[in-house]
This record gives structure tokens, C-alpha cells and sequence, in this order.
């Protein structure tokens, strides 16, 4: 059965009485890849990284499988987070450490602390992200540092990191914006396949449009903090998109 992620009522205010997020209400299931789009500044970074509290909502819930995160500290928020897989834009890898320690840095939240100290992790975890780098094309590199590494190359690390955690659910940040049109195609094919895969839902966000419609089982467009789309990309008309960018200027014909 997979894991429901419901958001209620979700506010962010950076300056009080200027909310970048105002009341956002969303719900997640399934095996389903989701796109959050629109334009910069109206907060879809903030509403990713508000559901795993790496930024703090104002007010609001973010629900998974019931438990509200928003209220949750120490302990119980760790391991609740570590139910959530992160892929970042700048893929936050720890440069110095091989592909296959940054793989194995994904189940530190299950490991105890003097064994990640010393380096010592399970064999089975071991074998699963050796199995993984199979996945990801990325054998050959195991023992490589991460500063080696072409950007697509490290996405792909980032990827397999958050899927090393076991998440209920996956989210990505701008996974492609620093990616050539090529990588960020197979980026999104990944992000895809570990979704339908692992029977989970991923939710992007993301800049690129058509990318969004090629991949994306729902769209969610935002402008000004509010949802003002939630359907699929054949729903996606000139006029929607007006709705969410702001004029017709930036449209291609």
C-alpha cells in the first residue's frame, strides 16, 4: 500500500504579512510522477521544501499516512523525514566521499551513529547500492570521488541516495535547471521509473513546460502562492498557462 501525503492549509511567510505559500491545500498517492510549475518567486521551491521541513511552515499541516510533520521534533522528525528522499538542484553530494559512500550516506538515518562513524555499514546495504549504481549506470564510478563527476552523473548519485532511504515519497528540487536538454530528459526518465518502480509518488519541481507535459502524470501550476491549476498536460492550453506565467509574451507559436 503506498503512502498518501496530504497538504492543508500549507502558509510560508518569510516577512510576516507577505506569504510566498497562502493556504496551499494538495494531496499525493500512488505511483504517480507530479510537476509543480510556474514562474520564479511564487514558492515552489518553498512548498518541496516546506514538506520536509527543511523550511519551517508558517501555519498549516503536511500530512504522511496521517502524522502531521509540522508537529513533530527531534526524534520522531528524523525518522519521519527519513521516509522522504531529496534530490536537490545543486545535488548536494559530499564531494570528498566516493559515488558509493554518498549512496550509502542515504541510510544514516537507520544506521547507528559509531557505525557511520567508522564506515561501517551492512552488507545488504552495501550490496543494494552496488545494485543500485547498476541501475543508474554508475558502476564503473563506485570508488570514484564525487568532484569527479559530470553534473548529470551526479544527479543520478543524487537520485540513488534518496532512493537508498526507502521513501514513501520522493521529491525533487529543480533536478534538471543546471542539466543540457539530453541529461535532463534521462533525469526525468529516472525519476519516472523509480516512482512506478518503487510505487511511490515523486513530485518535481520544475521549470521546463514541455518537460513537464512529456513526463508528468499531473501538473500542478502556481502563481502568487496559490494553485491555479491541477490536471494533467493535455489540460495545459495557452490560456492555462497565461493563468500561471502571467501574459502571453513568453508563449512560442
Amino acid at each position: 500500500m503506498t503512502a498518501k501525503l496530504e497538504i492543508k492549509g500549507l502558509v510560508k511567510e518569510y516577512v510576516p504579512g507577505k506569504p510566498v505559500l497562502r493556504g496551499i491545500n494538495l494531496s499525493f498517492e500512488g505511483a504517480a510522477l507530479t510537476a509543480i510549475i510556474g514562474p520564479s518567486g511564487t514558492g515552489k521551491s518553498t512548498l518541496i521544501r516546506c514538506i520536509n521541513r527543511l523550511v519551517e511552515p508558517s501555519s498549516g499541516a503536511v500530512l504522511l499516512d496521517g502524522e502531521d510533520l509540522v508537529k513533530l521534533q527531534g526524534d520522531a522528525l528524523r525518522q519521519m523525514r527519513s521516509r522522504i528522499g531529496m534530490v536537490f538542484q545543486e545535488y548536494n553530494l559530499v564531494e570528498r566521499l566516493t559515488v558509493m559512500e554518498n549512496l550509502l550516506t542515504g541510510v544514516l538515518g537507520k544506521t547507528p551513529a559509531w557505525k557511520a562513524w567508522l564506515r561501517k555499514f551492512d552488507q545488504a546495504d552495501i550490496q543494494r547500492a552496488w545494485e543500485m549504481l547498476g541501475v543508474v549506470g554508475l558502476q564503473d564510478f563506485a570508488h570514484a570521488r564525487a568532484d569527479s563527476l559530470s553534473g548529470g552523473q551526479r544527479q543520478r548519485v543524487g537520485i540513488s541516495r534518496a532512493v537508498m532511504q526507502h521513501p514513501a515519497v520522493l521529491l525533487a528540487d529543480e533536478p534538471t535547471s543546471s542539466l543540457d536538454p539530453k541529461t535532463s530528459v534521462e533525469i526525468m526518465e529516472l525519476l519516472k521509473r523509480v516512482g512506478q518502480t518503487k510505487q511511490i509518488p515523486v513530485i518535481v519541481n520544475m521549470h521546463d513546460v514541455e518537460l513537464a507535459k512529456r513526463f508528468a502524470d499531473r501538473i500542478v501550476g502556481m502563481s502568487g502562492g496559490h494553485v491555479v491549476y491541477d490536471g494533467s498536460g493535455e489540460g495545459l492550453t495557452d490560456e492555462v498557462l497565461k493563468s500561471i506565467y502571467g501574459g502571453a509574451s513568453w508563449l512560442a507559436h
